[in-house]
């Protein structure tokens, strides 16, 4: 019987067919075919805020709410005290501004090497993702 609905569904190898019982005990089917499905992978580009020691710490956190809302989660890059300060207060102000879409946000540090101007410097990156 499988060959014969494979046959009929247009020579599919991948078929799914579910059998089942009624309450009188009568015997039904339902047949679906597979059919493979090409999906492009999606490149993921993720957008690094640089925050100075002069940055808003109001308007990096609409920053980064946008991002956690558009893409899942931010990635904040900051060189120094001040720097991180404001990143840190962003973050805390983000939390309370994605809280409502049920949205609460934790932070990953990590330090990085990075080359200005030929002088190489270590910053501090920051991902941001909701928990």
């Amino acid at each position: 019987m499988l060959s014969y609905l494979k046959s009929k569904l247009l020579g599919c190898d991948e078929l799914v067919v579910n059998i089942f019982c009624d309450e009188e005990d009568r015997l039904f089917y339902h047949c679906r075919k597979v059919i493979p499905v090409k999906v492009q992978a999606k490149q993921i580009i993720m957008t690094t805020l640089k925050v100075s020691a002069k940055s808003d710490p109001a308007k990096v956190a609409g920053a980064i709410a946008g991002i956690i809302r558009e893409e899942g989660k931010a990635e904040i890059q900051s060189i120094g005290a001040g720097s991180l300060n404001q990143a840190v207060k962003a973050v805390a102000i983000a939390r309370g501004f994605v809280a409502p879409s049920g949205y609460d946000l934790i932070i990953i540090p990590a330090f990085e090497d990075i080359d200005i101007d030929g002088e190489e410097r270590t910053a501090i990156r920051i991902i941001v993702e909701p928990r």
